[in-house]
């Protein structure tokens, strides 16, 4: 099993595959050499570091806080852990859209008024996640507000990927290896270059993967969109797609077995 040489070894490895130096990234993240260099040796970031160099990667900053074992702030988790049973349904039958559908579903959920954040977001199952490869990797799907089940039905639904929900917290735990292929379908529905999720995790691809599918990129766009999400705008959300789904001519109508 893959281990993990640490969230500043990791960074440094991105940039070499990047070919972008420390001085480079600190410049477009308007902070100082000797503050990136810091990092990249080994020191831990705080949490304004951390807000300022992901931009400039293009990355997610909460991305950034979970593979460096930070809390993720409020202002960047989800709004409702409890969305998350409704959250994969909407993104199953999303995937089974025609491009237009899955536009007018995602319009649905910017339109949606933003509600108050009642409680801090506690991804669940809130079972203990190790540091790892497959710990990061995971951790990252449930700021999505996908729970183990919702991974499952939603990688099934647009990658080659077809796992058992279990399967997905021994990934986290570290009892299950994160493997190349999935590591390349993870990265698919976080919006992360699967090359780049592979230096950030340890995982070595030994082959450049394919470019996701249009379904794929766009139900990586409603999962992070539907983060903002109450479990009742979920709810709705995921009946309209289902909705949808059935009342469209173009739509794939097979279904995936329980997982």
């Amino acid at each position: 099993m893959a281990e993990y040489p640490g969230f500043g070894a990791m960074l440094a490895c991105l940039l070499d595959r990047r070919e972008v130096g420390a001085q480079e990234w600190a410049d477009r993240a308007e902070l100082s050499a000797d503050e990136v260099r810091a990092v990249l040796a080994g020191d831990g970031p705080g949490e304004e570091l951390l807000r300022r160099l992901a931009p400039p990667l293009g990355f997610h900053a909460v991305d950034l806080f979970i593979l460096a074992g930070l809390a993720v702030p409020d202002d960047m988790a989800p709004l409702d852990a409890a969305a998350a049973m409704w959250v994969g349904n909407a993104a199953r039958h999303a995937a089974r859209l025609p491009a237009g559908g899955r536009r007018a579903l995602l319009q649905v959920i910017r339109s949606m008024p933003q509600e108050e954040r009642r409680s801090s977001f506690v991804p669940k199952p809130p079972v203990p996640l190790v540091g790892g490869p497959g710990a990061g990797a995971i951790r990252m799907l449930q700021y999505r507000n996908l729970n183990w089940s919702g991974m499952a039905r939603t990688l099934a639904s647009v990658t080659p990927t077809y796992l058992s929900a279990a399967t997905y917290g021994a990934i986290g735990s570290g009892r299950k290896e994160l493997t190349p292929a999935l590591v390349r379908d993870i990265a698919v529905l976080l919006g992360i270059d699967a090359r780049d999720l592979a230096v950030l995790t340890g995982v070595i691809l030994r082959a450049v993967p394919p470019p996701p599918t249009p379904e794929a990129v766009d139900t990586a766009d409603l999962l992070w969109e539907a983060r903002r999400l109450s479990t009742e705008q979920a709810r709705q959300v995921s009946a309209l797609a289902s909705s949808m789904r059935e009342n469209s001519p173009d739509a794939h109508l097979m279904e995936l077995p329980d997982l």
